[in-house]
C-alpha cells in the first residue's frame, strides 16, 4: 500500500473566482487560493477545486457528494452560521442523511452520513 493513496477531488465551476473563495471561506469555514482562472479551497480533509466558467449553465448543472462521520458538525455549524438556502438534514430513501447547499453560483454540495452516525431527533 502506498503512503499517499490517491483521492477523488471534484472541479466545480465559477462564475467569478473571487466571489467563490469568499462564499466558501465566509459561509463554510474553507481556506482557499485563487490562481489565476483556478482556485482551490480546503477544510480538514475536504477539497475542492474551481474553473472559471463562461457560463451559469456549467455550475448550475454540476453537483459534488460529501459523505462521512463529520456532517452532523457541519450541519450544525452551517445552521449556526445562517447559510443560506440550507436545507433539511434528513434520512433518504437511498438510506443516507443528508443535507444539501447550492453555492453562490449553483453548484449543488451534497452532505451525507449513514443514519446510526445522527439519528432522527426525538
Amino acid at each position: 500500500m502506498t503512503a499517499d493513496p490517491a483521492r477523488c477531488i471534484p472541479i466545480l465551476a465559477s462564475l467569478d473566482i473571487a466571489e467563490t473563495l469568499a462564499f466558501y471561506r465566509d459561509q463554510l469555514g474553507f481556506e482557499g487560493e485563487a490562481m489565476g482562472d483556478y482556485a482551490i479551497v480546503r477544510r480538514d480533509a475536504m477539497e475542492l477545486h474551481f474553473w472559471l466558467a463562461p457560463d451559469r449553465i456549467h455550475p448550475e448543472n454540476t453537483a459534488c457528494y460529501i459523505r462521512g462521520g463529520q456532517v452532523p458538525a457541519l450541519f450544525e455549524e452551517n445552521v449556526a452560521r445562517g447559510v443560506p438556502g440550507l436545507s433539511a438534514f434528513e434520512v433518504k430513501p437511498w438510506n443516507m442523511r443528508e443535507f444539501a447547499i447550492l453555492d453562490s453560483h449553483g453548484n449543488l454540495l451534497r452532505f451525507g452520513c449513514s443514519p446510526q452516525e445522527y439519528p432522527e431527533p426525538a
